[in-house]
């Protein structure tokens, strides 16, 4: 017989050790946007033990979001996003306690968000102008944000980077961002971009199983390993 010890977090604790993983429990992380990346993000924030968390998204599951979104199901299209992550995340973890905004981040809705709540921001937002927001949001309250540039158009995750976003390179969302963020004045921010190249016109963004949910992952990975330095 194995002399691993079973439970939930048994392997988790193995690596992390059980007070690295009973402080994941306590801190509250808030996932702005469910899709490809921020479902991948979600589920692994939660099968790491992360005790509380909101999620905002105003969208429903649709047919074309099955090819790499975590969350959608042919059981489940024409569900509340919010709805659907909240269900599968119960079903992993019910001691999860989890805040389901239905409502899409934009500037005219920051002021219902109050960021001291949070103990990190993750940015799975698709539009230049809500990650501005997003972004200036957490840096004003003090609160660690990572965010996410572009997935769309690719076929190699391997080519993601964890970097500075004064760094990145060759991702045209990450130039759209950084261009603002410098006319804000806001620097030090981290982000998850790819070098690639897109392999179709950027008119036309497909998305493939693969690409989206890594990028998504190694958001949790960074938001893990900050949460428990």
């Amino acid at each position: 017989m194995s002399d691993v010890k079973s439970g939930r977090h048994a392997r988790t604790d193995l690596l992390i050790g059980e007070e690295a993983r009973k402080t994941l429990s306590e801190k509250h992380v808030a996932l702005f946007g469910l899709g490809g990346v921020g479902g991948a993000v979600l589920e692994a924030l939660a099968r790491a033990g992360v005790g509380k968390l909101t999620i905002v998204d105003n969208d429903t599951v649709d047919e074309s979001n099955l090819n790499r979104q975590f969350i959608a199901t042919e059981g489940n299209i024409g569900e509340q996003k919010t709805k659907a992550a909240a269900e599968r995340i119960r079903s992993i973890d019910s001691s999860i306690e989890i805040i389901e905004r239905n409502e899409f981040f934009l500037p005219e809705t920051a002021g219902g968000f109050d960021f001291s709540e949070y103990d990190y921001v993750v940015d799975a937002v698709d539009t230049v102008a809500a990650k501005l927001c997003l972004i200036e949001s957490a840096k004003k309250a003090d609160v660690p944000v990572i965010s996410a540039m572009g997935t769309g158009n690719k076929l190699h995750p391997e080519l993601f980077e964890v970097s500075d976003i004064e760094k990145t390179e060759v991702c045209p969302l990450a130039k759209a961002v950084r261009t603002q963020l410098r006319k804000r004045g806001i620097r030090g921010v981290k982000v998850v971009y790819s070098k690639e190249k897109p392999v179709i016109s950027e008119k036309t963004v497909g998305s493939i199983s693969f690409v989206p949910p890594v990028c998504g992952m190694i958001m949790a990975g960074e938001v893990i390993r900050d949460l428990i330095s």
